[in-house]
């Protein structure tokens, strides 16, 4: 699925089964409660916390697609086409980053 390709999949899906899109602040808050969600497993599955037995059957590809789609949400809300967002970012590290990572000791 390209990235185009999802955005049109969650704007069908808002349109019929979530009736309509929440405000942009709406959604941005719920776009930091879904990261949040992300950060407490990989505080706990990578970091030095361990899991409660509530934590235990978290589901940690299921919160990034959480995250995922309500991004997407904001972008189809505020007319951004994320293939050309992401294509240009890339665009932009790939020119300021040219030799910053490979210079860093810290990366060797």
């Amino acid at each position: 699925m390209t990235l185009k390709e999802a955005q049109e999949l969650v704007d069908k899906w808002i349109n019929t089964t979530g009736v309509r899109y929440f405000n942009e602040l709406t959604n941005t808050a719920i776009l930091m409660e879904e990261v949040g969600e992300v950060a407490r497993i990989m505080a706990r599955k990578y970091g030095e916390q361990s899991f409660k037995k509530s934590d235990e059957a978290v589901n940690l590809p299921d919160e990034m697609a959480d995250v995922l789609f309500v991004l997407i949400c904001l972008a189809n809300q505020t007319g951004i086409d994320l293939t050309d967002a992401l294509n240009k970012n890339l665009e932009k590290k790939s020119i300021r980053d040219a030799d910053r990572h490979k210079n860093n000791p810290k990366l060797k």
